[in-house]
């Protein structure tokens, strides 16, 4: 049996995933709208969230580790925000739908596409984000930095 301050805790937690979800939910669905594409055609929607988001991923995993942080932004952030703007469930659907229209070079370019400019940009991310830390805690006026 789980003591009523576990109880409070998961519920917090999933407030905040599904609170990120939405919101992250929201804004690939804003992406789609605003790069539309017919089922088989162009899939431009999928490939930019996808590569967006794991910059984002990358960055703000070096956040995380290198900063205070509230317990409730990693599954705000990172479970909900981050896991409902990417989609790579849609990333496969969308080369199964470039395959099933007959256009399978382009669902091979689709998936290779996605994978070199998606991992890259996860280490990106987390490059950017690791230098403006060193850049910050440099800088003067920081609690590590020189004198204000």
């Amino acid at each position: 049996m789980l003591s009523k301050a576990v109880l409070a805790h998961r519920s917090r937690v999933l407030a905040a995933v599904a609170l990120g979800g939405a919101l992250g939910s929201t804004l690939r669905y804003g992406v789609s709208l605003a790069l539309p594409h017919a089922d088989g055609g162009a899939v431009w929607p999928t490939l930019t969230v996808n590569v967006l988001g794991c910059f984002v991923i990358g960055a703000f995993t070096v956040l995380l580790a290198e900063t205070e942080r509230h317990h409730l932004l990693r599954p705000f952030l990172g479970v909900g925000v981050l896991g409902g703007f990417t989609t790579f469930s849609g990333y496969l659907a969308d080369a199964g739908g470039l395959l099933a229209t007959g256009q399978p070079l382009y669902a091979a370019l689709y998936l290779l596409l996605t994978v070199l400019l998606a991992l890259p940009a996860v280490v990106c991310g987390a490059a950017l984000a690791g230098g403006l830390l060193t850049r910050s805690r440099r800088a003067p006026g920081t609690a590590t930095g020189g004198e204000p």
